[in-house]
């Protein structure tokens, strides 16, 4: 399987877990692999000949089983390859996804699996997102946004959502909201569009929009 349909079903599997439809547009996609409308629509057709999506057009796209599977083995990879980056080469975690990115489509399944043993087959990479087992099984969510939470409450972070940017990262790792970080949720302030959190007993105030990218787990709930 060329990178190319690797990437299209890796980012249509991405598209629908954040969504709750159906179907994922062709222009989200279009989108989200920087190509035009009519590339995403030459290649669905190509996809839905070879059995790995249901294309209906003008309407949008869904991986089929077969699909869910190709594109699932593909996250494994990248996933598992961000996580031997920064445990066994000790690279930073800003700096594995765009690795990550080319050796997902280079690794053979025999390395892949080697390097699952070595990490001794986490649930987990360093940003916190599920890693598929080798037969293609995901766990479900774990917890909520931090954003939904009520104030106060202490939680523990266990994933950071669309961690793409590094800039984003570095930004989380300065302020100390990195996943496995147990941080208080102070106060919530709709009206300014911020969360009041501290960690390392220092307060730090964070966008609303920074709050829905983290899922937490609440150790101690707030008031009800």
């Amino acid at each position: 399987m060329s990178s190319t349909t690797e990437n299209y079903l890796k980012k249509i599997f991405a598209a629908s877990e954040s969504s709750d439809k159906e179907l994922v547009g062709l222009g989200e996609l279009a989108q989200a692999l920087s190509v035009t409308p009519g590339t995403v629509t030459t290649m669905m057709k190509s996809l839905s000949e070879a059995g790995l999506v249901d294309y209906r057009p003008r309407a949008g796209v869904a991986l089929t089983a077969r699909g869910r599977r190709e594109a699932l083995n593909v996250v494994r990879r990248h996933r598992l390859i961000e996580l031997f980056l920064v445990e066994v080469l000790e690279l930073d975690w800003a700096d594995v996804h765009e690795e990550a990115e080319v050796l997902e489509h280079a690794i053979s399944d025999r390395l892949l699996n080697r390097i699952d043993e070595i990490l001794g087959y986490p649930a987990s990479d360093p940003h916190g997102d599920p890693i598929p087992d080798s037969r293609g099984r995901l766990p479900g969510p774990v917890g909520t946004t931090l954003a939904d939470v009520t104030a106060p409450a202490t939680v523990r972070i266990v994933r950071v959502e669309h961690h793409e940017e590094s800039g984003f990262l570095d930004f989380l790792k300065e302020a100390g909201l990195v996943p496995g970080t147990q941080i208080t949720l102070v106060e919530r302030n709709r009206a300014a569009g911020t969360v009041l959190v501290e960690a390392d007993e220092t307060p730090r105030a964070v966008s609303l929009q920074v709050a829905r990218k983290l899922r937490v787990e609440v150790v101690k709930p707030g008031r009800k």
